[in-house]
């Protein structure tokens, strides 16, 4: 500054002045300055210009005297106002080195910076929009400046510049969404705050549509969200309010699939705002978006499913998850099981994945290239209200499975969410189950040991949907090929009843056709699921004890009962646990004799009267012999009492145990029951059932002086005198004789069965004890 030249054509005493402490000289100073100038614009000598201003910015406003910088901020900003409207010719060498002191140590310095590019860009107004990313840089930096007369003079200039921006319909968005985009992230609240209040301006303005750039800053909004600060939260939720308003007003403009990601993301935040704000946001994805959505749908069952079980502290947020749940499970249609076909559609982006949804174990749906649907198949357009277009798109079935899969793998999860599971699984055998079916080995082997859950009302829908897998025409797979335990062959033909017409249906299949569009013929999976049941309970005791009487009474309504019996009866002929068989005989006959569900399998049985029903008969005596006691209630039934009382006969070789005779207690309490009214009242036709008496007669030999002893000994002591009892038509043929004789039932055949089956649990009741008795003996030793 040494030289007069350099510095012309500034004079000595403005360069004095403009480095001078005292602010009142440097305003003097800047004074002179704009008179030269404005001398300098009526000449329109514009190197002259140039060089005031070069002179000022290099010599003065980045000067390593702090008096200098002031002098040269002032200056610049004096410059402007000469220049007027022409500044904007020169707004790079007049912006550029005030910006470089808003980085300065002195606070004093960075306020009197804001002060000269106010004044800057007061007078320039529009034409500051070139430069408007480096203006938005400084000002984001001084936004979170420390000293509040710094931040005061910031925020004048930050009004100035939305005025600016609101008035313009010259604003380059897209060169400013990259910064925008980068700026979002900071952590600071001040920062956070003023990027928020530029996103509501930009949101507000006609002619910027921001809305197509929502991709880019969505993220950073819902981060913004969860800020310390109420006031910071309270902006961010009415930007993505406005956000959310624009998105229901234009739907058709919205890039729903670039955003599906994100808030699958934030729908599984820690922070309760930021979830149900995220869950709001998704839920109007879904019902705006229709099946665009669907190839997201594990990333958004990942987020939705653990929401269903959330308690009243989080009811909203659930209540928003069920809606996208009830929601999406809607957009999956039967045409989603059709073959995929590589023809010309409208493809809806892969999903990609995210960092967060990998650490879930549906890794966000894999980005495999998109599979396209027959065109003429899809049935269902894109739920944009403004467009009819139909819209084709790939349901990633194997990403849906493995989440769900999951989800009720998961010990933790709740009641709530292992029922949605279930139902979702139902729902997709139902609406693509020759897709599913390609899952149902993996599938199979949880859903059994869900059966085991405390809850009645998860069993059930277990319950459901094995039964439909077990039905579903889908399931008939090539032998082979079938259900878990590949090792489960079938060691033998059995004959499974089918209803051929709808009128032949029991009532109990009539109800499980209720709950299943299926028929109620049996696939593959059907035999195979009654073998894993049977391993399940025999594995499983406790499951047995509680719960197995309830799963199969449901099974019979959701399935044909008769198929059941006549599949466990041919299944535990040849189980080799003969105590278990025992046990589940006993199960088995208890559920015939007194559940509701198979009132029509029972008077089927007792009648005998077709083909059908004397096979079942004969197959179900045949395991039924692992129990005695309920092979003579089996005979009871059927009105098989001659049989009953030869069986009875036989009970005299049987090892008479308390178990046998509580079981005998338990028949006798049966015979006093509603079920058993017929055979009562045949008691009054003694001469034609002889052989019922002598049965009735047989148990009580069998009991001891007991309640059950004196309840059928008054029984039998009911029974009138025959001579009283005869009639006058003494032509008419009994009843049971000839039901008798048309059964063409091998009843010598049964019998030797019945000893056979006897001595095989009286051999392993030796064994037994056998071993007892020396681990006894080595405990002793």
């Amino acid at each position: 500054m040494n030289a007069e030249r350099d510095l012309s054509p500034l004079t000595p005493g403005v360069v004095r002045a403009l480095t001078d402490k005292l602010y009142e000289k440097r305003k003097v100073a800047a004074l002179e300055i704009e008179k030269l100038v404005r001398e300098f614009v009526a000449q329109n000598n514009t190197s002259q210009i140039k060089h005031v201003i070069q002179i000022l910015s290099q010599e003065f406003a980045l000067s390593q005297h702090p008096h200098s910088r002031k002098g040269g901020l002032i200056g610049l900003a004096a410059c402007s106002i000469a220049l007027g409207k022409d500044s904007g010719l020169y707004l790079k060498e007049l912006i550029e080195p005030v910006l470089t002191c808003f980085n300065d140590a002195d606070s004093r310095l960075r306020y009197y910076a804001c002060e000269a590019l106010y004044n800057i860009v007061k007078v320039a107004r529009g034409s500051v929009l070139p430069h408007f990313n480096v203006l938005f840089d400084g000002l984001s930096k001084l936004a979170a400046d420390p000293d509040p007369n710094v931040k005061s003079g910031s925020e004048l200039l930050d009004r100035l510049l939305k005025d600016i921006v609101t008035e313009s319909n010259q604003f380059d968005l897209v060169g400013f969404i990259p910064l925008l985009r980068e700026r979002i992230y900071s952590n600071n609240q001040y920062a956070r705050q003023f990027i928020i209040s530029w996103i509501l301006v930009l949101e507000s303005v006609p002619d910027i549509n921001l809305l197509d750039y929502l991709p880019e800053i969505l993220d950073g909004l819902f981060q913004i969200l969860g800020d310390n600060s109420k006031e910071i939260r309270k902006m961010c939720e009415v930007a993505l309010g406005e956000f959310l308003k624009e998105i229901k007003k234009n739907p058709s403009s919205v890039k729903f699939a670039e955003m599906a990601n994100i808030l699958v993301i934030h729908c599984q935040a820690a922070d309760d705002l930021i979830q149900l704000t995220a869950m709001c946001w998704m839920r109007e994805f879904i019902q705006l978006a229709g099946r665009v959505m669907l190839p997201y749908s594990s990333g958004i069952l990942t987020a939705v499913l653990p929401c269903l079980s959330y308690d009243d502290r989080k009811k909203n947020i659930k209540e928003v998850a069920n809606v996208c749940n009830q929601s999406l499970m809607k957009l999956v249609i039967p045409e989603d099981d059709e073959m995929d076909e590589v023809k010309p559609s409208v493809t809806i982006p892969a999903e990609p994945t995210s960092e967060e949804s990998l650490s879930k174990p549906e890794a966000a749906t894999t980005g495999e290239s998109q599979n396209e649907l027959d065109i003429t198949a899809l049935k269902q357009p894109l739920f944009f209200p403004c467009s009819c277009e139909r819209v084709q798109v790939t349901l990633n079935l194997d990403g849906i499975v493995q989440v769900l899969d999951y989800h009720l793998s998961d010990t933790s999860i709740g009641m709530m969410t292992r029922i949605a599971v279930l139902k979702w699984l139902y729902h997709l055998y139902i609406k693509t189950p020759r897709k599913m079916f390609r899952h149902t080995d993996s599938l199979f082997p949880i859903l059994l040991r869900t059966l085991s859950d405390e809850s009645d009302e998860v069993i059930l829908k277990d319950l459901e949907l094995l039964a439909e897998i077990a039905s579903s025409p889908a399931g008939q797979t090539e032998e082979g090929h079938g259900a878990s335990d590949g090792s489960d062959v079938r060691p033998g033909p059995v004959e499974l009843h089918v209803p051929a017409r709808a009128g032949q249906l029991s009532s109990s299949s009539t109800k499980g056709l209720e709950c299943s569009p299926s028929t109620p013929t049996m696939n593959s999976y059907f035999y195979k699921f009654m073998i894993n049941l049977l391993k399940r309970f025999s594995s499983e005791r406790k499951l047995l004890e509680t719960r197995g009487a309830f799963i199969i009474r449901q099974l019979c309504l959701l399935l044909n009962a008769e198929n059941i019996f006549h599949s466990m009866a041919d299944i535990l002929l040849r189980e080799e646990d003969l105590k278990f068989a025992s046990t589940m005989v006993h199960t088995l006959n208890t559920i015939l004799l007194t559940s509701s569900e198979l009132f029509q399998l029972r008077n089927q049985l007792k009648d005998l009267k077709t083909p059908e029903s004397r096979n079942l008969f004969c197959c179900l005596y045949r395991s039924w012999c692992h129990n005695p006691v309920t092979t003579v209630s089996l005979c009871f039934l059927t009105q098989n009492y001659k049989h009953a009382y030869d069986l009875i006969q036989k009970f005299g070789d049987l090892e008479v145990t308390v178990d046998f005779l509580t079981e005998v207690d338990k028949l006798v309490q049966l015979i006093e029951c509603p079920i058993f009214t017929y055979l009562r009242l045949q008691l009054l036709d003694v001469k034609n059932n002889p052989y019922l008496i002598k049965a009735l007669y047989g148990l009580l030999m069998l009991l001891p002086q007991s309640s059950a002893f004196q309840l059928l000994s008054h029984r039998l002591q009911c029974v009138p005198n025959p001579e009283l009892m005869q009639t006058t038509d003494n032509t008419k043929p009994s009843t049971s004789f000839k039901r008798t004789a048309a059964s063409n039932i091998d009843y010598t055949e049964l019998l030797q069965h019945f000893e056979k089956v006897q001595n095989k649990h009286l051999e392993a009741r030796h064994q037994r004890a056998g071993q007892a008795e020396q681990l006894d003996r080595r405990v002793v030793l």
